[in-house]
């Protein structure tokens, strides 16, 4: 039978249902891929997206390999480190959650102790690979990225407020700064606004998803926007983040010196993500039960992808 006891700290004891017995041996295998979903690698993928094309807008072109590798490296090892400081804090609730009970720490596959060795590791090891391979202030920043994901959002905000993943989502906000920096060695306002374009993303990304488990999240105890507010209070926030959003996109333009290219597959894919975002709230505001949220979550990694390849491809254009 599950035991789960709620905790402000990492010392409370996880069990779920038909977990491996408490101290039976596992393949190295299984060890290994353990360690590995700590790190949330999908999340991972989708924060690296942002920061390539980012240091080939720094550099006006590709900024080169060596660069590019060393930086994607440190900021992978940063991500990893706060995903897994993440699965390290929030065992408790991930046993009760449908969504999230085979995560290693509720399986017991990994310990609380070897988790958070691992991620202190790999917190360092971040540090030290961006310091020497590409610059201090990519270092600090990736620090900076993985404290306020870590400490900022996971420990002081997710359990306290509905608007947790607004401001905790300015860790994921974080790589394209790393990136401009790790090339220029500085930040200036086209880095800035790729931040804010990323922010006001990051509601009309997670809000949906929340909607969709927003009972899981209620029986965790977890105050997500879609738990303490009705869906077309929830929707209507969606639209207008997500304005925020396409207008930090095209302000890119000017202020970046972005060629017509991106222009236009910014306008294009706002465009076409403020229309979804749109019947996501008609459709609460009707009334509807199944209001369909998990297409704008969906499509907002649809619009994001879209959007960093075409800020990828236009520093490239002859013209």
């Amino acid at each position: 039978m599950a035991q789960t006891e709620a905790h402000t700290g990492p010392t409370a004891p996880v069990r779920a249902p038909g977990n491996r017995p408490a101290g039976a041996p596992i393949g190295w295998r299984r060890k290994v891929g353990a360690f590995v979903a700590l790190t949330k690698p999908r999340i991972i993928e989708l924060l690296l997206i942002t920061t390539v094309p980012t240091m080939m807008v720094a550099a006006d072109g590709w900024p080169g390999l060596w660069l590019v590798l060393a930086t994607v490296v440190g900021g992978a090892l940063a991500a990893g480190s706060a995903n897994a400081y993440n699965m390290w804090w929030d065992r408790d609730i991930d046993a009760v959650m449908k969504r999230t009970r085979k995560r290693p720490l509720v399986t017991g596959d990994v310990t609380p102790v070897q988790a958070v060795v691992f991620a202190s590791v790999l917190a360092v090891a971040s540090v030290l690979w961006l310091g020497l391979l590409v610059n201090w202030v990519a270092a600090w920043l990736a620090l900076a990225a993985n404290v306020m994901y870590s400490v900022g959002y996971t420990m002081l905000l997710k359990r306290h407020t509905s608007q947790n993943i607004v401001w905790g989502g300015a860790a994921g906000c974080m790589p394209v700064l790393i990136g401009w920096a790790a090339v220029t060695g500085g930040l200036d306002w086209t880095p800035v606004l790729l931040f804010g374009m990323i922010f006001f993303w990051t509601p009309p990304h997670y809000w949906p998803l929340s909607m969709k488990f927003k009972d899981d999240y209620a029986a965790a105890g977890v105050p997500m926007l879609p738990v303490v507010a009705d869906n077309t209070t929830v929707a209507r926030q969606i639209v207008l983040y997500a304005a925020a959003m396409v207008a930090c996109s095209l302000a890119l333009v000017p202020v970046g010196g972005l060629g017509w290219f991106y222009a236009a597959v910014a306008v294009a894919a706002g465009a076409w993500f403020m229309v979804v975002s749109i019947r996501l709230q008609r459709r609460a505001a009707s009334g509807v039960r199944k209001i369909e949220a998990m297409s704008v979550f969906h499509g907002s990694i649809t619009y994001l992808t879209i959007v960093f390849v075409a800020l990828a491809i236009d520093p490239l254009l002859p013209f």
